[in-house]
């Protein structure tokens, strides 16, 4: 079986954000499935995804924190600053860090481990609405 679905979620501040409950929440889809894969696709050049710890919120803030000091902005030799000063470090994140996710299923649920969740990396200061298309295989 193969199911695709679009899951718009709310614009967020700049920042490491979990968003498993607000997809599972719009994915009911995946119950049905006993064993297989989902896939998420962001569908933005300036966010990303990632897996990462889901328990202690210190550790959201030091990936903000360290990626700004990995990826600055103002930039002496950044070309593509018409957008903002936060616009071209935030492709590169986006670029270091991913736009994709797969995620086996197993008995109808995201098979991650116990101190795993997902991360919505945001790195643009005034965010618009974020897109990640789901895509579910198995049976």
């Amino acid at each position: 079986m193969w199911f695709q679905k679009r899951i718009q979620l709310l614009a967020k501040k700049r920042g490491f954000h979990l968003i498993d409950k607000e997809l599972l929440q719009q994915l009911p889809e995946l119950k049905t499935l006993e064993i297989g894969l989902a896939h998420f696709f962001i569908q933005h050049t300036s966010a990303s995804l990632t897996l990462n710890e889901n328990a202690d919120p210190t550790v959201r803030g030091d990936f903000e924190r360290h990626f700004n000091v990995m990826v600055p902005e103002n930039a002496d030799y950044y070309q593509h600053t018409y957008e903002g000063p936060d616009d071209m470090p935030a492709h590169l994140k986006s670029t270091l860090i991913g736009a994709e996710l797969t995620i086996p299923i197993t008995h109808g649920r995201l098979n991650m481990g116990t101190w795993q969740g997902i991360y919505l990396c945001e790195h643009r200061d005034d965010a618009s609405d974020r897109t990640i298309i789901v895509t579910l295989n198995g049976e």
